[in-house]
C-alpha cells in the first residue's frame, strides 16, 4: 500500500534559553492509503501539536514530514495556504460553516477558491452529496439544517477536493453521545466506501475505536501503537481502554 504521509524523527520545541517546553520528543510513523489512524493521548501529550505540524499550522523544530512524496517541512509560507487547500482536508469540532452560505456553496468552497469549473464544481458536490445523502438540502442554509446534516456538510466539504489526507482534530469534542456516533459513521463511511486516508485525534476511546490503528502519544512520544485487525469494534474499544489504563488514564466512554 503506498504511503501517503511519513514522520521522520519529528521535535518541536517552544521556547529558549533554560525555559524550554518539549512538546513532541522524537516521533516516526507512517500512514498508508486508505488508513484510518486515531492519534490518543492525554492533555500535553503533544497530539493537537503534532496534528498543527502534519497540517503546516505550526513547524517542526527537527525531524522531516513528506506528504505523498512532498517535504511539508521546506514548504515557502507564501505557498502554504494552496498546499493546505489542494492535500488536506479538515473536519473542525465546530464544523466552520458559513450561515450566508447554502449547503452546496459551502462545500463546494475549496474547488471554487481553487477555480474548478463551476459545471465540474457542481457535479463533484452533488456526488459528493448524493453519497453522504444530503443531496436534498443543498440548497438550504446551515441554520436550516439539523446538526447531523451539518455534520455530513462539513464531512462533504472535508472530502469534495478529493484531499491526500483527512485531518479531524476531536471531531466529536462538542457533541452528544447521538451526535458523535452519527458522525464517526459518517467519518468511517468516507474511509470505507470513499477510500479517504483519515488521521483523527482524540483522547474519547469511543471515538478511537472507529479507527484501524491507534497510536497512544505520552509526554511527546509514541507510548504504543495498537490495530483493530479483524476484530470487532467492541473488542478493539476494550483494548483501548487496557491501554489507558496502564498509561495511567481511563474513558467514560460506553459501546
Amino acid at each position: 500500500m503506498r504511503e501517503v504521509l511519513q514522520l521522520e524523527h519529528i521535535q518541536k520545541y517552544y521556547g529558549n534559553g533554560g525555559n524550554i517546553t518539549k512538546a513532541i520528543r522524537d516521533i516516526s510513523f507512517s500512514v498508508a492509503e486508505g488508513d484510518f489512524l486515531g492519534i490518543m493521548g492525554a492533555s500535553g501529550s503533544g497530539k493537537t501539536t503534532l496534528l498543527n505540524c502534519i497540517s503546516t499550522i505550526d513547524m517542526v523544530s527537527a525531524g522531516h514530514i513528506f506528504l505523498d512524496g512532498q517535504e511539508v517541512t521546506e514548504i515557502r509560507e507564501k505557498e502554504i495556504a494552496r498546499f493546505r487547500r489542494n492535500n488536506l482536508g479538515f473536519i473542525f469540532q465546530d464544523f466552520n460553516l458559513l450561515d450566508t452560505l447554502t449547503i452546496s456553496e459551502n462545500i463546494a468552497l475549496a474547488l471554487t477558491i481553487s477555480k474548478v469549473p463551476s459545471e465540474e464544481v457542481e457535479g463533484r458536490v452533488r456526488e459528493i452529496a448524493r453519497r453522504l445523502n444530503i443531496e436534498e438540502i443543498l440548497d438550504r442554509y446551515p441554520w436550516q439544517v439539523s446538526g447531523g446534516q451539518k455534520q455530513r456538510c462539513a464531512c462533504a466539504r472535508a472530502v469534495v477536493n478529493h484531499p491526500k489526507l483527512i485531518l479531524a482534530d476531536e471531531p466529536t469534542g462538542a457533541l452528544d453521545s447521538h451526535s458523535s456516533r452519527m458522525l464517526l459513521g459518517t467519518i468511517s463511511g468516507m474511509n470505507e466506501q470513499l477510500g479517504a486516508t483519515i488521521l483523527m485525534v482524540t483522547h474519547d476511546a469511543f471515538s478511537a475505536s472507529y479507527a484501524k490503528r491507534i497510536l497512544f502519544l505520552r509526554d511527546g512520544e509514541i507510548f504504543t501503537e495498537i490495530r483493530r485487525g479483524t476484530a470487532s469494534r467492541k473488542v478493539f474499544f476494550d483494548r483501548i481502554l487496557d491501554v489507558l489504563t496502564m498509561m495511567g488514564g481511563g474513558s467514560d466512554a460506553v459501546l
